[in-house]
């Protein structure tokens, strides 16, 4: 059956040219979804070939979105798949072993390719070795390309060998900025995607949809295109053609009224949606916004809204189509016929923002009057703990006292000859960084007139500060400097020292010496324009990061300290001695608009643009010639050949019952995948160190865990060793250390699992509420899986992480409503034994598993945890010992 015979299937002209398409509008009881379960309709309409199948998923999401419930399992289809470098190489890793797997099962290792578009942008390896000075950029791509060359050949292979693969060489931009400058198409047609079509056949119109591997994958949510983040192991199945399957989710509408006042920006309703929101609760939950006040937010401010989607804990931030959406679309060099596509497709599909349309049905409206939102920043440890900015010193004392900090404490320190009496809030990094923010012209055009004002009153950063400014994209610094503010940001010490994440990923570089000298002294903090402030995420000697806009960040850097009044206090003097304070500084509305008016146009995107394949001259020296199969190179420390697939038989068995087993973790409340997957610099004393050191790696030449996603040795040695991880059974210590029970001494957590998967002894972690809260890290499930961690027991568990629990074959079990740990007693000790749970009918059976904990002194404690295996396909991954199999096995 074509598509154009399907009878779902009608035909959409526009402007002379037809195309088949899947109205929704065919579907009774449709036409009062949620916009997010339009595109979800669309989807099973058109990828469920069997049409009995594609009616009952139809159902399902109509009967759940009219009703404003949690609905059953769907299916989703993704148009596309996105990834940056860190989590990329993993999953490329996985493609080329399993073509070996393949191979050694009688199957065909060339069927292992993408089947969907993939674009994989390195940004995430990029370093602030240097900053502040002309020359940073080129030295750190410098240092970038030494480090990661291995990284970067199997890369280059892997474009060359698979099919359907982009790649975007350093130092091009972020990949949620370029997804929406130059990737997302909105609407999509099967040409893009590359599909074959007969001679008259049609081309299918349907909507551009993605999942990425990195949790703000849905900033492209602001541009009308439905996508979250997924770990690694999702995305792989995805790429390789396998629906990702869902619940239908709970759709919560943001209706939004009013507009910004002047000198309030994207950044700051972004934060004020991450408090009200968090606040709220929308975990798992599908968010979208409505309302009069969209026609006062453009296409990127609305991005920069999308972007903070994770840190409120839903799946999206979705806004519909409309003349905004257009206007970029033009603006960032999309063609009028794609345009026209865009608007004809939209409107057919009830997908415009019709303010005359019918209601829309919602689980709950959330009121917002934009005209409410006031200058913000966020922290000092969570993206949701919004600070008004009038009150932001006020809440920096607040949080010293409440972490017992002296305030009135201070430690000397010497640079270039001057003596400097530092204290508790003092800022080490001041970063304007992150897809954030950087997607949107107008905080960047903020920032360089913040900047250019502050220089030409003659003020300049605290000299213990370190200044980065890492744009999201080429068009970005083109902004900048055509707008004429780069000179300014440079007289600032703000050059531009890479095209990526830098210090929203801990990719910050080395603080002063001088500051780290004092770092267990004093609480130091970082100010940056990112969307992840997580305790020990930004830098290790860093205790206090804040989130805020790219103007901001400038002020914080002039005035060097967390402990200032900005609406108040002065940010330095003029020559002639006239004190400058932050209103002096900061540009009108009217200011923004004129320099909006004359910079931002489709010359400046594409011109940004040029190139964006090409890479430097070192990049173009990569290379290997393609093959079925990818040639390890046994001495590489980068890339190795994983072992997921060792022992793998062609038929699935049951999985080994948990009996006995131990703690290798006892946690608390709101573990980050950032406390659990190796993140950051590679420290000398740790297990990956040791490793490298065996190997004859200079630890010079550590490099970052991120960098080393590719070597699973490397990873397993580095999971769950974040500096700041309270494990309770390390007593005192914190960071990746654990009781190894078997010797009965506290050792490093790495070498303790080594011990127990020795003797034969399975693995637990116990934690509590909202573990692996998040980012979408792979690592946090592939890390414990490697360790021999086979269940996890938690109060509640992040939805992305619960997932990639399960596709990495580890169990999530959870506490009954109203128990824990605590209130069971658990302190680690014990050995844990989980009754059998049957996976053949998909679900598991039973859903309520008993499970029996045994104390030193033979006593026991007995309680029930409900198995987190919530879809029949979830079951069929955990039954096949995870999702690479589960897909290794239905390609053979």
């Amino acid at each position: 059956m074509t598509d154009e015979t399907n009878r779902f299937a009608a035909t959409l002209d526009v402007d002379g040219a037809s195309y088949t398409y899947f109205p929704v509008s065919g579907v009774p009881g449709s036409e009062k979804l949620p916009y997010a379960l339009t595109v979800l309709l669309e989807n099973v309409l058109r990828n469920v070939r069997d049409e009995q199948a594609a009616e009952e998923l139809a159902g399902r999401i109509v009967a759940a979105g009219n009703a404003g419930e949690v609905g059953s399992e769907v299916e989703f289809s993704p148009a596309r798949v996105l990834f940056q470098d860190f989590t990329g190489v993993p999953v490329f890793v996985d493609f080329a072993v399993m073509r070996e797997a393949c191979a050694s099962l009688g199957g065909d290792p060339a069927k292992i390719n993408p089947q969907i578009p993939c674009d994989l942008v390195i940004d995430h390896s990029v370093i602030a070795d240097e900053a502040g000075c002309a020359g940073a950029l080129e030295r750190n791509m410098e240092l970038e390309f030494s480090r990661n060359k291995e990284r970067y050949d199997f890369l280059k292979w892997s474009q060359q060998s698979f099919d359907n693969v982009r790649i975007v060489p350093p130092g091009a931009g972020i990949c949620h900025q370029l997804n929406i400058e130059q990737f997302a198409h909105v609407v999509m047609t099967s040409d893009d995607a590359g599909v074959a079509r007969a001679d008259g056949e049609r081309p299918v119109a349907y909507f551009d949809t993605l999942v990425g591997t990195d949790s703000h994958t849905p900033t492209a949510n602001g541009i009308g295109v439905l996508g979250w983040g997924v770990g690694g192991i999702e995305a792989e199945a995805a790429a390789l053609g396998q629906p990702i399957t869902t619940l239908v989710p709970r759709v919560v509408g943001v209706r939004l009224t009013g507009e910004l006042a002047d000198g309030v920006c994207a950044m700051d309703v972004a934060l004020t949606f991450a408090q009200m929101l968090r606040a709220k609760g929308v975990v798992g939950c599908f968010v979208e916004c409505f309302g009069p006040g969209l026609d006062s937010l453009n296409a990127t401010q609305r991005t920069c809204i999308s972007n903070m989607t994770p840190e409120y804990g839903s799946t999206c931030t979705l806004f519909p189509v409309d003349d905004a959406t257009l206007a970029y679309l033009r603006l960032t060099g999309r063609s009028e016929e794609q345009v026209a596509l865009v608007e004809a497709y939209a409107k057919a599909q009830g997908f415009w923002n019709d303010p005359e349309a019918p209601a829309r049905t919602y689980a709950e409206v959330i009121e917002l009057d934009l005209g409410s939102v006031e200058r913000s920043l966020a922290g000092p440890s969570r993206p949701h703990d919004r600070i008004p900015l009038v009150g932001a010193q006020e809440r920096f004392r607040a949080v010293c006292d409440e972490r017992g900090l002296d305030r009135a404490k201070t430690v000397d320190v010497e640079l270039a000859g001057a003596t400097h009496e530092l204290t508790h809030g003092a800022l080490a990094i001041a970063a304007v960084t992150s897809c954030t923010t950087a997607t949107d012209p107008r905080m960047m055009l903020a920032c360089g007139l913040v900047a250019q004002k502050a220089a030409a009153a003659g003020l300049a950063p605290k000299p213990w500060v370190k200044t980065i400014l890492a744009p999201g994209s080429k068009a970005t610094e083109l902004l900048l400097e055509r707008a004429g503010l780069l000179d300014g940001l440079r007289q600032l010490g703000f050059y531009t020292c890479g095209f990526g994440c830098m210090s929203c990923i801990g990719n910050s570089g080395p603080i002063l010496d001088e500051l780290h000298a004092v770092a267990d002294d004093i609480e130091l903090a970082s100010v940056l324009s990112g969307n992840r402030n997580f305790e020990g995420r930004i830098s290790p000697d860093v205790s206090q990061n804040y989130l805020a806009a790219p103007a901001t960040v400038i002020a914080y850097a002039l005035a060097g300290t967390m402990d200032v009044d900005l609406e108040h206090d002065a940010l330095g003097h003029r020559a002639d001695g006239t004190p400058v304070h932050l209103a002096d500084i900061w540009p009108t509305d009217a200011e923004i608009d004129a320099l909006v008016d004359a910079q931002v146009n489709r010359e400046l995107y594409e011109d940004g643009a040029r190139g964006l394949y090409d890479g430097d001259a070192a990049w173009q020296a990569l290379g290997s010639e393609p093959s079925d199969t990818f040639a390890w190179d046994d001495a590489s420390t980068y890339v190795r050949r994983a072992p997921y697939f060792d022992g793998m038989e062609r038929e699935p068995s049951a999985p080994e019952p948990i009996e006995g087993a131990r703690a290798l973790a006892r946690l608390g409340d709101f573990i980050t995948t950032d406390h659990i997957s190796p993140a950051g610099s590679i420290a000398a004393d740790s297990p990956a160190a040791r490793y490298l050191d065996e190997r004859g790696v200079e630890p010079a030449d550590f490099n970052t865990y991120g960098a080393r996603r590719g070597n699973h040795e490397v990873m397993m040695r580095g999971t769950f060793a974040n500096v700041k991880l309270q494990n309770l059974l390390a007593e005192v210590k914190k960071g990746g250390w654990t009781r190894d029970f078997l010797e009965g001494d506290v050792r490093p957590l790495f070498d303790a699992a080594m011990d127990y998967e020795a003797a034969g002894v399975p693995l637990v972690v116990v934690a509590g509420k909202m573990y692996g809260s998040g980012s979408s890290r792979d690592w946090a499930a592939k890390g414990p899986a490697l360790l021999g961690i086979r269940a996890a027991f938690a109060e509640s568990f992040e939805r992305i992480h619960r997932s990639n629990l399960i596709g990495m074959g580890i169990l999530p079990l959870q506490f009954a409503e109203g128990e824990s740990a605590e209130s069971l007693g658990l302190d680690g000790s014990e050995r844990y034994t989980v009754g059998q749970v049957d996976f053949s009918a998909g679900l598991p059976e039973p859903r309520v598993v008993d499970v029996k904990a045994e104390r030193a002194d033979g006593s026991t404690v007995a309680f029930e945890a409900t198995v987190r295996v919530d879809t029949p396909t979830e079951g069929r991954y955990y039954e096949n010992g995870g999702i690479l199999p589960y897909v290794l096995r239905s390609l053979l």
